[in-house]
């Protein structure tokens, strides 16, 4: 019996748009380091809930 290919969902571009976008949100503030922060921060939390839902399958 063959398996079944199983292609999991990368997370990198979601990751780095997350942190341009706090990066530039963040500038617009006046505070582009916690807006860079919070979209890295973002951006993982995002990638492992991916990560989570592709090891579940």
């Amino acid at each position: 019996m063959s398996k079944a290919k199983h292609n999991p969902t990368g997370a990198g571009a979601i990751i780095a748009l997350l942190i341009l976008a706090g990066a530039i949100g963040g500038g617009m503030m006046g505070q582009p380091s916690i807006g860079l922060l919070a979209g890295l921060t973002l951006g993982i939390l995002i990638a492992l809930l991916l990560y989570l839902r592709d090891r579940r399958k």
